[in-house]
Formats: structure tokens, C-alpha cells, sequence
């Protein structure tokens, strides 16, 4: 225990509400990253990224100021810190390979973070990940390779930066769910904001573009789906172990081709959907491995 004099909060068992909550978050997140490739089209990604979080912040603070002395308090600052760049870099390793592939595809290989996350709760969280669980995993990693398919010369070099990305993510949720026994949700979410908007003011200066007034409005839309789905998903980790509650990132799968096909016309490829069917059933068998 890092901070043996405080009260460590409770993580919860309650899978049912841990469920609820992530797919709440995964409907938001993949409105966000709808937004923020829209946005590629005619903005660098930094001051994408800037936005989301700037904007992410001034509304939290409209919305809690008079508790933000309470909510700016945290039990565990160095985990903060860390969760905090993690956000940070996962927004700009998806962003940036939004550029380059279709958003189903960006997704696709996103949903392999409930298998990081899977791998990672075993050092991190002491949660139990057994056999079964284990032979979950190694299915979603034969997905993802069908999606990719390297040494192919077929998919753009983004694809690996998006499972980066999911790795990234794979931490963001390992550590949420630690932090799930010192801060409540709010304190998690505004060192969220805070964190990557210090770090993103720092370089938008050098690359910023101003924005046409629907640039403005769709960079504040980023703003509330990024705070709605950072408290949603900080409730769903504190709600349930995070082995239980990660497969559920699956459910960005069907938004992402959704909007995807709506947006930007963009209809998955066969190895892409294929390569999705894997993935989940991959993480249903992780989810159901006890």
C-alpha cells in the first residue's frame, strides 16, 4: 500500500453496474473519436487533442467549481500522474492514425486492450486470470493479427500505432481501477483534464489553426463526450474487476462501424470484420473464464 494512513475506498463486485457503465462509455468515447477525425480533415492533430482536453476541463469546472476544493485532493498523486499521461498519449496515438485508416478499423484494433488489460491485472491489481482466461487472450491476439496481417504490405504502417494504442489504454484501465481504491471517480477525471491540457497547451501554440465556428462547436462536443465517458468508464473500473468489465470495450465495435459508415463512408474490410469476431470472442472467453 502506498499511503498506509488512509482509508483505502472499497473497489467494487458489481458486475452488472460495472457492465452498464462501460457501455455508456464506449458509445461516448467512440462519438469523441468520430469528432476528433472529422476534425483531422482540417486541424493538426495537437490542437485536436488540446481541445479535447481544455474543453474537457472548463466544463467539469462549470459543472463541480464549488466542490473542486474537495475533488482537486488525491490520495495517490504519482498513479494520477500516470494515468493521467496515459490518456494523454492514447488520444494522441488514436488521433494520429485516424488520419491515415477508417475508424472501424482504428476501433477494431483498440478492442485488443481488454486483452492487455487482462495480462496486466495479474503484477498490478493481483486479480485473478486462469487458464481459461489466458486461452481468451490468445485468441484476441489472432484477431488482431488478422487485422493487420503483417508482412503483407496490405494494411497502413497506422494499424500498429493503434494497437499501441490500445496498450496505452490497456494501462489507463489497470490503473483506474487502483486508483478506484483511494479517489472517487471526479478527483480521476479532473487530473485527467488537467494533466493532458497543461501538457497540450504547451505545443498548440506552435501549430494552431483558428478554428471556423463549427471547428469551435465540434471541438466543445469533444469536451462533454470526453468528460461524460472518463466518468463513465472511472464508475465502471470502480464498480467491477477489471478483468469482468474491459471485454464490454467491444461494444465500440458496432458504433465505431456505425459511424464510421455514416461519417465517412467507410465500410469495414473482410479481415477487419473478421479480425473483430475474433477479438470478441476472444474477450468472451475471458470474461467467462473464472
Amino acid at each position: 500500500m502506498l499511503y498506509p494512513s488512509v482509508t483505502r475506498r472499497t473497489r467494487g463486485n458489481d458486475v452488472g453496474k460495472g457492465v452498464l457503465w462501460m457501455l455508456v462509455a464506449m458509445f461516448l468515447f467512440i462519438g469523441m473519436d468520430a469528432s476528433a477525425k472529422y476534425l483531422t480533415a482540417d486541424y493538426p492533430v495537437p490542437q485536436i487533442i488540446w481541445a479535447r482536453f481544455f474543453f474537457h476541463l472548463v466544463v467539469m469546472a462549470a459543472i463541480v467549481w464549488r466542490r473542486l476544493p474537495v475533488i482537486a485532493v488525491t490520495l495517490s498523486p504519482r498513479f494520477q500522474l500516470l494515468r493521467g499521461f496515459a490518456v494523454l498519449t492514447t488520444n494522441a496515438a488514436i488521433t494520429t492514425s485516424l488520419l491515415y485508416i477508417p475508424l472501424a478499423e482504428v476501433e477494431a484494433l483498440g478492442a485488443a486492450s481488454p486483452l492487455f488489460v487482462a495480462l496486466l491485472s495479474v503484477p498490478f491489481l493481483k486479480e485473478p486470470v486462469g487458464l481459461r482466461r489466458m486461452i481468451g487472450v490468445a485468441i484476441g491476439f489472432v484477431g488482431v493479427v488478422i487485422i493487420i496481417r503483417p508482412g503483407m504490405g496490405i494494411v497502413h504502417p497506422a494499424s500498429f500505432l493503434a494497437l499501441v494504442a490500445a496498450f496505452l489504454y490497456a494501462i489507463n484501465q489497470v490503473t483506474m481501477r487502483y486508483l478506484g481504491g483511494f479517489d472517487a471517480p471526479m478527483t480521476t477525471v479532473f487530473f485527467t483534464a488537467v494533466i493532458g491540457t497543461v501538457v497540450t497547451s504547451l505545443i498548440v501554440p506552435f501549430v494552431w489553426i483558428v478554428p471556423e465556428p463549427e471547428g469551435w462547436a465540434i471541438m466543445v462536443l469533444m469536451g462533454c463526450l470526453s468528460l461524460s465517458g472518463q466518468y463513465a468508464v472511472v464508475r465502471a473500473f470502480a464498480a467491477a474487476p477489471a478483468a469482468a468489465v474491459s471485454p464490454f470495450n467491444y461494444s465500440a465495435l458496432v458504433w465505431a462501424a456505425l459511424f464510421g459508415w455514416i461519417l465517412f463512408a467507410d465500410i469495414p474490410d473482410l479481415a477487419t470484420i473478421i479480425g473483430s469476431v475474433v477479438i470478441v470472442a476472444g474477450g468472451i472467453a475471458v470474461i467467462r473464464s473464472k
